[in-house]
């Protein structure tokens, strides 16, 4: 009897051992198991800076302010600390903006963000895609969908953006009739040249969007505004699937995917946020909420491995 019972204490110390080195490793890296989409490398840009701060001989390094901190609207930071700025009044008319993307002429497409104070024309500027002109520095209405309609429920309208420097288009997401427990999405695939919309996807609530070409095809990645993970779509022949590819899961449900950037080979940088459809997070007053996470694919485990 004894010796059976020397045998379970071995068995059940080992497994107390290896359950607390398990989770002292996952305090470090936590592994998701996903469908593969494919090796992926960081592409050369084809976007460059607009061309009026040539012109104004704004030096390097340059840095695009979208924080709704201390400027309204967008502004151009530069100098020591980027303690100065360009940031003309005339900049300041459509309120803040969400996300902005650069075309290889300079151009700068941005998408609009309600601020946590409502004003008068917050809702009809959520409507539009803004365009900063790269040679005049004119800021102004690019194209109005009229089908975007933000309101007192849910403030947001078109929210994120990406440019296909492939085919000279645009592909942008709106939330603005979802909600928190229903899911009114859609993503629009624009024209640059015409401003036709090429094919709208419904029901996808994308709070971020990255387009992403890996060995296996092209994919545009998307953060969910309404759960705490990253998806993939697929896109063939410029069509976009609209079937979710689920690639990995943040550790804290509260968290979203705002922001989406490639770093380097199989490489990914997440910025996170709290989200509820409401204006409290994304005021860009409470930088202690943000946090950011490298993601990096491992091909020969087929494992993202996550790092906070």
């Amino acid at each position: 009897m004894s010796k059976y019972f020397s045998i379970l204490l071995s068995l059940f110390v080992l497994i107390v051992v290896t359950f607390v080195v398990v989770n002292l490793k996952s305090d470090r890296v936590d592994i998701i198991k996903i469908p593969d989409i494919g090796e992926f490398e960081k592409k050369k840009t084809c976007a460059i800076q607009p061309l009026f701060l040539t012109k104004l001989r704004v030096p390097q390094p340059i840095a695009v302010d979208l924080s709704q901190q201390q400027y309204r609207g967008v502004a151009f930071l530069f100098g020591p600390n980027l303690s100065q700025s360009v940031h003309p009044k005339s900049w300041k008319r459509f309120d803040h903006f969400s996300s902005y993307i650069l075309d290889p002429k300079g151009h700068m497409y941005l998408t609009p963000m309600p601020y946590i104070t409502v004003e008068p024309n917050t809702f009809e500027f959520q409507k539009s895609i803004y365009k900063l002109n790269s040679n005049s520095g004119k800021l102004d209405i690019w194209t109005t969908l009229d089908e975007v309609k933000a309101g007192a429920n849910n403030p947001f309208g078109l929210i994120a953006l990406d440019y296909d420097c492939a085919d000279d288009t645009l592909w942008v997401s709106a939330i603005d009739e979802s909600s928190y427990t229903e899911a009114k999405g859609i993503i629009y695939h624009i024209d640059v040249q015409s401003k036709k919309i090429l094919q709208r996807v419904e029901v996808i609530d994308a709070l971020s969007v990255k387009l992403l070409e890996s060995k296996k095809g092209k994919y545009l990645l998307t953060g969910s505004a309404r759960d705490n993970k990253l998806y993939a779509y697929e896109i063939k022949n410029r069509e976009l699937s609209s079937t979710p590819i689920e690639l990995l899961e943040l550790p804290d449900f509260n968290e979203r995917v705002r922001k989406i950037n490639i770093m380097g080979k199989n490489s990914l940088r997440l910025e996170t946020i709290p989200f509820t459809y409401t204006l409290i997070a994304e005021t860009g007053e409470e930088q202690s909420v943000r946090e950011n996470y490298d993601v990096k694919w491992n091909p020969n485990l087929t494992v993202w491995e996550i790092k906070n």
